[in-house]
């Protein structure tokens, strides 16, 4: 991992695609967000970034992907960069009950889908004043969140 700090108003920083980048990052927007007192919006930008930063993740294995994070005058925005150009896909919220939720003896698989993905972007969405995705040449894509205070 490489963390710079870019004049103490922001971070840019460089991540192993890897598992545990999400912790990691939402460790550098905690102190971050201490910095500029800003600790309030800590819990929001943290459930976005551990969003943004899977599906970064999920679709650029073994890869680098890429995390700015700027303070703006009316909020602060998390940008994540990964070398996929897939634009991420969001599933239609559905009301569930407790009769929909059963134990699955396979979750614990490696490769096991649930059926429970995608419904990240909806909860970006809820959590941010404006969010979106700019592709990138010659490939990959910056998703971003802006988060208001």
């Amino acid at each position: 991992m490489n963390a710079e700090t870019v004049a103490q108003e922001g971070l840019d920083m460089t991540f192993v695609a890897a598992a545990t980048a999400p912790a990691q990052v939402r460790t550098h927007l905690k102190f971050r967000l201490s910095d500029w007192g800003l600790l309030r919006a800590a819990e929001d930008v943290c459930v976005i970034a551990g969003e943004l930063i899977t599906n970064a993740v999920e679709s650029t294995p073994d890869r680098e992907i890429r995390v700015r994070f700027t303070r703006e005058r009316c909020g602060v925005v998390l940008a994540v960069w990964g070398s996929s150009d897939d634009l991420p896909v969001s599933r239609p919220l559905a009301e569930l009950s407790l009769t929909d939720i059963t134990p699955d003896p396979e979750a614990l698989d490696p490769g096991h889908d649930d059926g429970t993905g995608g419904w990240g972007l909806p909860i970006i969405e809820a959590l941010s004043a404006q969010c979106g995705v700019r592709k990138t040449h010659p490939h990959g894509k910056w998703v971003w969140s802006l988060v208001s205070f």
